[in-house]
């Protein structure tokens, strides 16, 4: 009976470290259902754990002026696993985002999809790549 007490032990105290992380990883702060469609300037990339993020500036719409958008990403071995490399985004850089909004409207989008509008073939100019 002890033998077997150990190794259920175990499992547990590992599913109970591992839950936290993975409730943090929950999309359930953005609206999953549809997309919304953006481009602009990127002014910040920061390719970190637990999540990558693109900072993009949208060009506003009459009087409004420009707004920065936060964009929410997978972390930087998730981006390498879907093809994208370290250089292929880069501040200065234009790009259209297909993201999924905040629920509560507010600037900030979980990436989906990015295509970059840059004009380099290398850094894979108008090729999408998932995000997420």
């Amino acid at each position: 009976m002890m033998s077997l007490k150990l190794p259920t032990f175990a499992a547990l105290c590992a599913v109970a470290v591992a839950l936290p992380g993975w409730a943090h990883h929950s999309h359930g702060n953005y609206e999953l259902t549809d997309f919304t469609h953006l481009e602009g300037t990127v002014q910040e990339v920061h390719l970190i754990n637990p999540h990558s993020w693109i900072f993009l500036e949208v060009p506003g719409e009459g009087e409004g002026g420009p707004t920065l958008w936060a964009m929410e990403a997978t972390t930087p071995g998730g981006l390498r696993r879907n093809g994208i490399e370290r250089d292929d985004v880069l501040p200065g850089d234009l790009i259209r985002v297909r993201c999924h909004q905040l629920k509560d409207g507010s600037d900030g989008c979980l990436l989906g999809f990015v295509t970059p509008l840059h004009g380099d073939p290398a850094r894979g100019h108008g090729i999408e790549k998932e995000w997420d």
